[in-house]
This record gives C-alpha cells, sequence and structure tokens, in this order.
C-alpha cells in the first residue's frame, strides 16, 4: 500500500493528536512522530502550529467558511430557512469537532494568548464565522427575503452560539449527548431564527 505523502500524513496526525490531547498540549514533535517525519519536515510545510491547527479545521472537520461565502454571494433556489438549516447542521458538527481540540486553550492564559496572536497574524479565528453567516444575512436582507428590522450580527450570534453550546453543554446529562440529532436541532434553531428574522 502506498503511503500519503508527508503533508496529508502531518495534517492526519495533527487532527488525531489534537481531538484526544488538545491544542495546548500537544506538540509539533509528537505531531511529527506520528506524521513518522521529522519536525523539520513539518516546518517545511507549515510556518507554526496555529497554521496547522487552520488546515486541520479546513481540511479535515466539516467545511463551514466556504459555505458561508458561497450562500453570501448565491444563495441558490433554498428558502432562507433552507440555507440557514444547513449551516446549523454542518456548525453544530464542526464546533462538535472543534470544541475537545481548543477548550484546552483557555486552561493555559500564555498559551491562548500566544495562539490568539496566531491568528491574528493568519486573518483568523473563531469571529470568522459569526462575520460570514452576518454578511449572507444582511446579503438575504438586501434581497428582500429577511426583515428590514432584523440584525444580522445578533442573528448569527444566536445561530452558532446555539451550536457551540450544543457541542459541550450535554456531557454530563445521564445520556452524555445533545437530546437531538445534528439534523433535527439544525432544522429547530433554522424554523426558530426564521420567525425572528421574517
Amino acid at each position: 500500500m502506498e503511503q500519503k505523502p508527508t503533508r496529508a500524513r502531518i495534517v492526519d496526525a495533527a487532527r488525531d493528536l489534537m481531538g484526544t490531547l488538545g491544542l495546548a498540549r500537544t506538540t509539533t514533535k509528537e505531531i511529527a512522530r506520528a506524521a513518522g517525519c521529522s519536525e523539520a519536515a513539518l516546518y517545511k510545510h507549515f510556518d507554526s502550529k496555529e497554521q496547522l491547527f487552520l488546515t486541520v479545521l479546513t481540511e479535515r472537520l466539516p467545511r463551514l467558511g466556504g459555505l458561508l461565502e458561497t450562500l453570501a454571494d448565491d444563495p441558490g433556489d433554498r428558502t432562507v430557512e433552507e440555507n440557514l438549516t444547513e449551516i446549523a447542521r454542518r456548525a453544530a458538527l464542526f464546533y462538535e469537532q472543534t470544541f475537545p481540540i481548543a477548550a484546552s486553550l483557555y486552561a493555559e492564559p500564555r498559551l491562548k494568548a500566544r495562539h490568539d496572536a496566531g491568528m491574528r497574524e493568519l486573518g483568523a479565528g473563531p469571529h470568522k464565522p459569526i462575520e460570514g453567516l452576518t454578511a449572507y444575512l444582511a446579503a438575504e436582507q438586501h434581497r428582500g427575503r429577511i426583515g428590514p428590522d432584523a440584525d444580522p450580527r445578533a442573528a448569527a450570534a444566536l445561530l452558532l452560539g446555539a451550536c457551540v453550546q450544543r457541542a459541550f453543554a450535554y456531557g454530563t446529562t445521564p445520556e452524555g449527548e445533545p437530546p437531538q440529532s445534528p439534523d433535527a436541532f439544525a432544522e429547530a434553531i433554522a424554523r426558530t431564527l426564521m420567525r425572528g428574522l421574517s
């Protein structure tokens, strides 16, 4: 069986280690070892752990940013509610997988500050989906498909905030998981939000 290219092995190893150890505890040395390459080889492909983290987010987890950019330009034939349902479904899955990776940063303030600075340098961060969804909703408002008094930024924060909340709120329940499937959750969130946007 042919071995994957080095870059792909690095990204896979980073996803696996970050998902089990958390971003704060995962080192580039461990990632390189798991990928079967040297740390120097890792740095030939990625400038920093933050850049590698962004690559994991964009290449190995459910895509969110691309969908938001596409919808802002062209919502297609779907209704706003259908688009919001798809956004909420992907966001719920995205945050479910990223929350365990990023949560460890909050336990180490200096590391989080360094990570935040790295994200700013790369023009990235958790605010980007809010900005993307705000742009999409503003475009729909301009098209007349949501009410003129609706607040696109508040609506974006509500939808994405609910998705983040779903990612961590249910681990201590008897079932240990959210009460709804991602699809049922997304439909309910979109339907409820549409009442405020109409």
